[in-house]
């Protein structure tokens, strides 16, 4: 009995409190709207600041308040984890405020949003190379900035999670055995990226993959396929003598030779 008599008190405050909240949205009273913005951001509030600005950001446009709603709105949107949208206004007030206390922070949270934004390697990376970019941007725009450490860091995460998309779509072209197009991926990958961690696996599977291409082709086209194989087969050799992937690379090496009735025991490792 006594936990209802606390219960309907605080109901009673809560659809006081929403009732009162519901008449300040149709208000026309835009200087108490702006007032309960700032009480909204300061008590955390970020949905009902975010709420209001829409409604009174283009009454205030043109005032000298403009910049401190704009950045309110642009933080309250990044406090609710929309980074979309939050990205969208640090953009925005960096470029109509250059001049501005929180300029250089507006730029660097523009990329923090798209880095926010930046999905497991397997998806899309727009959001990724967006980033990059805007950190780079970032970077030669403040280059005095105690930010650029960072920066750094965060593009070194984001060009690995580059690279590891990169391998992941050549890989799997060759894992559904379309050698063809996971040769021309693999090529891709290796010229983009030459000092991913993943280059023996890459140019072994590219090694392989011209193998296999060559040993399913049409008999007219084996020779210059199986030529192709043989000449891969040399740059890998020459890189990387000692691979864990020897085992096989002297396979396809002796079933290319044979193809092609060459004599390279010579080049074999022992």
């Amino acid at each position: 009995m006594r936990s209802k008599l606390y219960i309907l008190p605080l109901l009673a405050l809560i659809v006081t409190s929403c009732g009162e909240y519901e008449k300040l949205l149709k208000s026309t009273d835009y200087e108490l709207k702006k007032q309960k913005v700032y009480d909204y951001y300061d008590a955390g509030k970020y949905v009902k600041t975010v709420e209001l600005l829409g409604q009174i950001l283009p009454r205030y446009r043109a005032t000298d308040e403009a910049e401190q709603l704009n950045w309110i709105n642009a933080q309250a949107n990044y406090k609710l984890q929309d980074y979309l949208m939050a990205g969208t206004y640090y953009q925005s007030f960096a470029e109509i405020y250059p001049m501005s206390n929180n300029a250089e922070e507006a730029s660097y949270m523009s990329a923090i949003c798209d880095y926010n934004m930046s999905p497991r390697p397997e998806l899309d990376q727009a959001n990724t190379r967006k980033a990059i970019e805007n950190f780079t941007i970032f970077m030669k725009k403040y280059p005095g900035s105690t930010r650029t450490d960072d920066c750094k860091a965060k593009v070194n995460e984001l060009q690995e999670k580059l690279v590891e998309k990169s391998y992941l779509s050549a890989k799997l072209y060759y894992d559904l055995k379309q050698y063809r197009a996971a040769t021309v991926s693999l090529a891709n990958a290796l010229k983009e990226y030459p000092e991913t961690k993943y280059r023996e696996e890459l140019m072994f599977l590219k090694l392989d993959a011209l193998y296999l291409y060559a040993s399913l082709s049409v008999q007219a086209k084996q020779v210059e396929r199986y030529q192709a194989t043989l000449d891969e087969y040399y740059s890998f050799i020459e890189e990387f003598p000692q691979s864990q992937y020897l085992k096989d690379v002297k396979r396809i090496m002796q079933a290319t030779a044979k193809f092609l009735k060459v004599d390279i025991t010579a080049t074999e490792t022992n």
